[in-house]
């Protein structure tokens, strides 16, 4: 059954979607800029993420001394993420309070400051973040495989940027990108919760509707070509723990194959969650690669994921190696796993999953979904998330899609994706340094 939503246009381009909810008497508001690490020129990586970072700086009418004790003061919370495809800025607040973050929001999508001594505040904490990142194995390990996996398309570079960059960037260089990007006919609005639809719109109306349509943003159109074979490397550094990340090339979000890949992603090592809240409940025990690698102590963890994106991005199988397997070599531990690895993915290619186990896991990725999209944070979320690689009605037609994955389908995306031609494996190598941290 579809969701009671109302859809609108307003006159400057924003997209606005409006669901009421009356089981609690919260409102959750979400603006979301199409606007991230994929729209990002060598030289000027991580720009969506320092812009981010700017927009909690004040504006005049609401400079950031006031900011967060405004919203805690009427029992909100807020935040902002960057991704590869977008930005978004959230407040869940008391429904009868709700204005202020309408307010908040329509006012610094014209009028933030970007004043000078705070971008170069914001450059320190921005490089301290990064260098901070370079302490931990997998940050370290995932920025090399993902920078093997893109040579031409912008997800080759982590969202916070290069380094290089993060020096160079300036003040001019930030308010451009935000009078670039930041524009209504490029953003989304998206609310649900306890108040009254077109009491909202007309709000809503009010606040935005004045502010004036931009120049469409520019996009770089950078497809990345097939890879021709498999990319292998080695990443050492400090700690104990030997990991492999094996990526593969995948669909987008919107591609009819992101859903039998959802599929094989559950079958092997249990459902991934879509939603950045995540959701919990679901065990990845029945999952084959947990059987093949945890319970015969390869293995100390596995864990998959698959990403809505764009375009098409990567499904990422992330492996803890168990320290005891092999002796002490941590190449050889690797290869072992990786050969057991292989095993189970030949083992889907090969033969038909058995349908009672395919259904089990549709069932357990459909019941992450749901405990992912219940509470009223999570479904103005959805609203608004599903908009920036496909449209609204993504969300409701998911599980449907899901249940009526086959078993055939479950194996020719293995045969299809999961190739070694279509895949970079990454491995930390710990040097027996003591991880450091900021």
């Amino acid at each position: 059954m579809p969701d009671p939503i109302q859809q609108t246009t307003l006159a400057n381009g924003l997209q606005v979607l409006l669901k009421e909810i009356h089981t609690a008497p919260i409102t959750s508001s979400w603006v979301w800029y199409r606007a991230g690490s994929r729209d990002e020129a060598s030289g000027h990586t991580g720009i969506s993420h320092w812009v981010e970072h700017m927009q909690f700086k004040g504006t005049p009418q609401f400079p950031a001394s006031i900011l967060d004790k405004a919203i805690s003061r009427e029992g909100g919370v807020w935040n902002a993420f960057t991704f590869m495809d977008w930005t978004t800025y959230f407040e869940t607040m008391p429904g009868d309070k709700i204005d202020l973050a309408l307010r908040l929001e329509a006012d610094r999508m014209v009028n933030s400051v970007f004043d000078p001594e705070e971008v170069a505040s914001e450059r320190n904490v921005i490089i301290s973040e990064r260098e901070g990142s370079q302490n931990e194995p997998l940050f370290l390990l995932g920025e090399a495989v993902q920078a093997a996996a893109f040579r031409v398309h912008p997800y080759h570079h982590e969202i916070i940027g290069d380094l290089v960059d993060l020096k160079t960037i300036n003040r001019d260089d930030l308010y451009q990108h935000y009078r670039s990007y930041y524009l209504p006919n490029n953003a989304v609005m998206a609310l649900a919760g306890d108040f009254e639809t077109e009491r909202m719109l007309k709000r809503i109306r009010e606040l935005f509707e004045p502010i004036p349509a931009g120049a469409t943003p520019p996009r770089l159109d950078r497809p990345e070509p097939p890879q021709n074979g498999e990319h292998r490397l080695a990443v050492e550094g400090p700690g104990e723990t030997t990991y492999i990340e094996v990526c593969y090339h995948a669909p987008s979000g919107c591609d009819p194959d992101f859903f039998p890949l959802t599929v094989l992603d559950s079958l092997l090592t249990g459902p991934s969650s879509l939603n950045m809240f995540g959701g919990g409940g679901v065990s990845n025990k029945t999952s084959r690669l947990y059987r093949a690698l945890v319970e015969k102590e390869l293995a100390v963890a596995i864990g998959g994921s698959a990403a809505t994106t764009i375009d098409p991005f990567l499904y990422t199988v992330m492996i803890t190696v168990h320290p005891g397997s092999s002796g002490a070599d941590p190449q050889k531990k690797a290869e072992e796993v990786l050969s057991a690895f292989d095993d189970e993915i030949k083992r889907v290619q090969d033969g038909l999953v058995p349908a009672a186990e395919v259904a089990r896991a549709i069932k357990q990725a459909r019941a992450l979904f749901a405990y992912g999209s219940e509470n009223i944070t999570n479904q103005a979320f959805w609203l608004g998330h599903a908009e920036m690689f496909a449209s609204y009605d993504w969300f409701l037609d998911y599980l449907d899609k899901l249940a009526a994955v086959t078993p055939a389908e479950v194996q020719r995306a293995a045969q299809k994706f999961l190739r070694p031609q279509n895949r970079i494996v990454g491995t930390y190598i710990p040097t027996g340094a003591e991880v450091g941290h900021e």
